[in-house]
């Protein structure tokens, strides 16, 4: 969202609200439980109490709440830097008693295994499953070996971050389902197929001048419009999911 919407580093420059209203237009066209970064909290326990109420409001199944100092960094980049335990400790505890869905999934990630170790990491996550986190999210492993560990560790439901040109290396889903994860994030998978494929269509643009040598490659306005179910507004009781 960061990157696409507001062109800038994914280094918290994005607000709670812009988050909770990209939040509301991805829910507002799916049926599918959707799970939010939200970054720090944007603050302290007080403000994520806040986070809670306004992405819970914009209709998500749940959030990830991280616990690198702000503005934090992209978690596979050198230079990052975690707040105390204890203090990630009391924003999970104003989560938990914030949500008013006690389904409404709060997932605590820890940036810890690149600042003080793999040790320290589980240290933390099992603290922060005491505190009320559903879910966790070890951030920055490198090795199936550590994804195993953390698993044997921690009791409740993992997610695993496939990001490419990382720390981590490309490990398939059925992989991580027999290392016990739940969930496996792709965060920026597609947008990277994007961004090159729209470098490579300016480029003949600018070139060019003209799109005829790329319509093989382009979506039809017929398959546009059959995404979009263009013809199912109007129908009476049709919501748009």
């Amino acid at each position: 969202m960061t990157n696409a919407n507001l062109g800038v580093p994914d280094i918290a420059l994005a607000t709670l609200t812009e988050f909770a209203q990209q939040a509301s237009y991805v829910t507002a066209v799916t049926h599918l439980p959707v799970l939010s970064d939200a970054d720090t909290g944007f603050g302290e326990a007080n403000n994520v109490r806040r986070t809670v109420i306004e992405m819970e409001r914009a209709g998500l199944a749940g959030i990830h709440l991280e616990d690198q100092v702000s503005p934090k960094r992209c978690g596979h980049l050198e230079g990052k830097a975690v707040v105390p335990a204890d203090q990630m400790i009391e924003k999970i505890r104003s989560a938990v008693v914030a949500k008013r869905d006690p389904d409404f999934l709060i997932m605590a990630r820890t940036d810890a295994l690149s600042v003080d170790g793999l040790g320290a990491a589980i240290d933390r996550a099992r603290a922060y499953v005491a505190a009320g986190a559903d879910a966790i999210f070890p951030e920055g492993l490198q090795s199936e070996a550590e994804f195993a560990e953390i698993r044997a560790a921690i009791s409740g439901p993992l997610l695993a971050n496939m990001t490419e040109f990382g720390k981590t290396p490309l490990i398939p889903v059925a992989r991580f389902a027999e290392l016990g994860y739940q969930m496996v994030i792709f965060p920026v998978t597609v947008m990277r197929a994007v961004l090159k494929t729209m470098d490579e269509a300016y480029a003949e643009l600018l070139t060019s001048g003209s799109q005829a040598g790329m319509m093989d490659r382009l979506r039809t306005r017929a398959e546009l419009y059959e995404r979009l179910e263009y013809d199912r507004y109007g129908e009476v009781g049709y919501d748009g999911r």
